[in-house]
């Protein structure tokens, strides 16, 4: 990251969803600036806000009020879909189950995947093997999950294009082997409000989620609009609030993304702190690489890097489910 960040930049990026599939793309003078702003937000912050995105703001909306009435269900009744090792991972899990860093974070969530059958490359999949435990109340969940995961893995695909080019590269770099059949993650979030008080007699820090980096190619936080929770870190280390901004996603770019650009774009520490005494939700996208890609610098990145690749050779699927292994405790 070439300076330090004090507020994370907002990308108008209709003229990239409208013109990104156009095989004249390179030549389109408004996607060159969308192309540039970027470029800039990815080597300078790692987050960025997008709108103009395309996903109807009704949608956005109605995914997170369908949400709090999941998590506003008796604990026995989030349990019908409980996630486990024998569930591919994929399911309800209650407050403190997840693990980063050691540390019980103060969320509950329910985790789901792109699904995936046994066998299916050569094993390395296994572990996550199942279909998503999806609730049968509140009604709809499922198929307005489904539907909204469509959009936006469509989204994803064409920022990743704006990415492309914004290295210089080709606006197809990121398909085919890299990331032509992504995999996804998917993870609805409800942070419960601070409660805490300290020995000052003020509500203390709740740690919702350790500081952690995302683990793919770039993430959509579909956030409340009333809470301000998420927070990034800057070189300097200073926590920098990602304030709700309604219409938007925050964008973050991951360690596959990272190692790609041979640390041209990093993938910057975030955490989140729920300090309001209110309920919040966040229902978040990790759009990723195809499951068995081995991902490495590309030559065009390594060469704008001073000429060494700074990053051994990983395979997504393998990095992924070494992850998920550690991350739970029940």
């Amino acid at each position: 990251m070439s300076t330090d960040f004090q507020s994370i930049p907002i990308i108008d990026i209709s003229p990239l969803v409208a013109n990104c599939d156009d095989p004249n793309v390179a030549d389109n003078k408004e996607v060159a600036e969308v192309v540039k702003l970027l470029d800039q937000a990815c080597r300078e912050a790692g987050f960025f806000y997008v709108k103009g995105h395309g996903i109807p703001d009704s949608l956005i909306k109605e995914v997170r009020d369908i949400t709090h009435k999941y998590f506003d269900l008796p604990y026995e009744e989030k349990l019908k879909i409980k996630l486990s090792d024998t569930t591919g991972y994929r399911g309800y899990q209650r407050v403190g189950e997840n693990i980063t860093k050691g540390i019980p974070d103060r969320h509950e969530a329910i985790d789901c995947y792109r699904e995936l059958k046994k066998g299916m490359y050569g094993g390395l999949g296994d572990p996550l093997v199942g279909t998503n435990k999806w609730p049968s109340d509140p009604p709809r969940f499922k198929e307005l999950m489904e539907e909204y995961l469509i959009l936006c893995t469509e989204l994803s695909r064409k920022i990743m294009r704006g990415i492309a080019m914004a290295l210089g590269g080709s606006v197809d770099e990121f398909e085919g082997k890299i990331a032509g059949d992504p995999f996804w993650v998917f993870r609805i979030i409800g942070y419960p409000g601070s409660l805490s008080i300290n020995e000052e007699g003020l509500p203390k820090n709740d740690v919702g989620c350790g500081a952690h980096t995302d683990y793919g190619l770039l993430t959509l936080v579909n956030q409340d609009d009333d809470k301000t929770a998420l927070q990034v870190r800057n070189v300097s280390g200073e926590w920098i609030s990602a304030v709700p901004i309604p219409g938007t996603f925050v964008c973050n770019i991951g360690d596959m993304l990272k190692i790609l650009t041979n640390g041209l774009y990093e993938s910057t520490l975030h955490r989140v702190i729920n300090n309001s005494p209110k309920y919040r939700v966040c229902v978040a996208y990790f759009y990723e690489p195809n499951f068995n890609a081995a991902i490495r610098p590309l030559d065009m990145c390594v060469k704008k890097s001073g000429g060494m690749n700074k990053f051994e050779a990983a395979v997504y699927g393998e990095h992924l489910v070494g992850k998920v292994l550690t991350n739970f405790t029940y």
